[in-house]
């Protein structure tokens, strides 16, 4: 069985984002897998990396909690809206902030450690967003995935990266908002 944590990225407690972290906890733990769900609309933590990267600024209690469950994880699903051509601002702080350690122990070692200091995981990546699912990859280029996918994901070692887009999410209606749900649900019973 999978060991899995989900990451729920969107700064509002009730929202679509927020029913997609439950469908994917509610197939993952129906197929027998562990499964640990942060909400960061619930975590309490300064999203703020202050230090930079030159000195370590301690985890808060929620952080420390969900870094845990990180190193502890073999698969990781992100969830999160698409907002201003990006994700929003919480969740790239709590990217930053629980890579943090890793990356300046790698600094303080000149460099010689490995980057991939996450390898061995895998990981799901599910957006959703005003504008058409397959506008957003032709036009824009996908930015916000390819950043969380390739530059930060892939890069300390995380590989593959799956990716589920819902685009046009404030005008579908509740059998199609459903059906994603279920179509999450089944990603978490298969641990994808």
């Amino acid at each position: 069985m999978a060991n899995i944590v989900i990451i729920v990225g969107n700064p509002q407690a009730d929202s679509y984002s927020a029913a997609l972290g439950e469908a994917y906890l509610r197939g993952a733990r129906s197929a027998g897998h562990h499964v640990q769900l942060f909400a960061l609309a619930d975590m309490k933590f300064d999203p703020i990396l202050r230090e930079g990267y030159r000195r370590l600024q301690p985890l808060e209690a929620d952080l420390s909690a969900a870094r845990d469950a990180i190193l502890a994880s073999n698969h990781l699903v992100f969830i999160f809206p698409l907002w201003c051509g990006d994700m929003p601002a919480l969740l790239k702080g709590f990217i930053e902030r629980v890579l943090q350690p890793d990356l300046l122990a790698i600094q303080a070692s000149g460099n010689a450690a490995n980057w991939r200091v996450f390898k061995g995981r895998s990981a799901r990546v599910i957006m959703t967003m005003g504008m058409p699912g397959w506008f957003y990859r032709w036009y824009f280029g996908a930015h916000a995935l390819k950043l969380l996918k390739r530059n930060i994901l892939q890069f300390v070692g995380i590989s593959p990266v799956h990716s589920t887009v819902y685009g046009m999410i404030g005008s579908v209606d509740d059998s199609k908002r459903r059906q994603w749900l279920g179509e999450i649900e089944a990603f978490g019973k298969a641990a994808c």
